[in-house]
């Protein structure tokens, strides 16, 4: 084993294990203990595997003079760096830490299916197959790794908010407006304090308030699961269509209905779809996050399903081939 595979065998392990500690912190919080310190070691641990991620990929590029997407191994560990690359971005904009608790965990178990889950034969760098010699793997297959990485985030969101959907009260209180002193108090106080104190369970205004929180809670996931999947649909866009592209120089047709190139399309479609719902007034959250959340398994279909059963012109994506 040479000193560069020595090495990416390092950056792997390390990486994985520090995304594995990131995702056991911010569950530790939301389930066990809000504290700040543990804060800021979730942050730091997910700069570092993000940076452990990125040589790793650097170092896969150097040596085999071609950039890292050329296998399942490959394209999985670009995808929990684009993982991370949200996490940070999302950690960094907004002020609710609770959003790590979906990103921390995704970009940990794609780690862990492409170093756990792929035998070592297949984690080898491997020269580009024929078709993959082109100028337009980088601008296709990085465009169609960053669009899930976002797709999958924002439909992880839109799973999440239905979930709390389904567990809050059937009717908002709040919307009657108690405008009583002890409401407001309520309303000003953080809510852990509240939990923790005599008056809340005294109280039946308190049920206001949770229901309050619940239904901002709903509005928080909406609004965030409809920003990443905006970012990640015109991602999809492109890469589809430099995809078309590109078939069109390797195979001389710009569409051939390949199983790879149909449940493409039918990602672009369910979330058009979601989007177009959004735009609709008649639509509610709730449906439009159903079309999300069916979204989240069309893509694993997409990315994982072809390339595990399927067969055609993007045949290089096997991983069960006919004797």
């Amino acid at each position: 084993m040479t000193t560069f595979s020595i090495l990416e065998q390092v950056l792997v392990h390390i990486s994985f294990f520090l995304l594995f500690l990131v995702t056991l912190i911010y569950w530790g919080k939301f389930i066990y203990i809000d504290n700040e310190t543990l804060h800021i070691s979730g942050k730091i641990s997910m700069v570092i595997a993000f940076l452990f991620i990125s040589i790793f990929l650097s170092i896969r590029w150097i040596l085999s003079k071609h950039f890292p997407l050329s296998n399942l191994y490959e394209s999985s560990m670009f995808l929990s760096w684009s993982l991370t690359v949200i996490h940070l971005s999302l950690e960094n904009k907004s002020n609710n830490n609770w959003l790590g608790i979906i990103t921390a965990p995704s970009a940990m178990l794609t780690h862990g299916f492409a170093t756990l889950g792929l035998p070592q034969d297949m984690q080898q760098s491997i020269p580009l197959v024929p078709a993959l010699q082109s100028h337009w793997l980088i601008m296709h297959v990085t465009t169609m790794i960053l669009s899930y990485s976002a797709l999958l985030c924002g439909s992880l969101l839109a799973i999440t908010l239905l979930i709390v959907a389904a567990t809050k009260n059937k009717k908002f209180k709040l919307l009657k407006y108690n405008t009583n002193s002890f409401f407001y108090y309520l309303l000003a106080k953080d809510y852990n304090k509240i939990m923790s104190s005599k008056t809340y369970y005294e109280s039946q205004n308190s049920l206001w308030f949770i229901n309050f929180r619940k239904w901002q809670l709903i509005n928080e996931l909406d609004n965030y699961s409809y920003r990443i999947i905006s970012l990640g649909f015109p991602f999809l866009t492109v890469g589809i269509l430099s995809g078309a592209v590109w078939a069109n120089e390797a195979w001389g047709s710009y569409w051939n209905w390949d199983p790879k190139e149909t449940w493409s399309l039918i990602t672009w479609l369910i979330f058009a779809t979601y989007l177009h719902t959004r735009i609709l007034n008649g639509w509610r959250i709730k449906q439009s996050a159903i079309v999300a959340s069916l979204g989240f398994f069309i893509i694993w279909i997409c990315y994982l399903g072809v390339n595990l059963l399927g067969k055609g012109l993007h045949s290089y994506g096997w991983l069960l081939q006919n004797s």
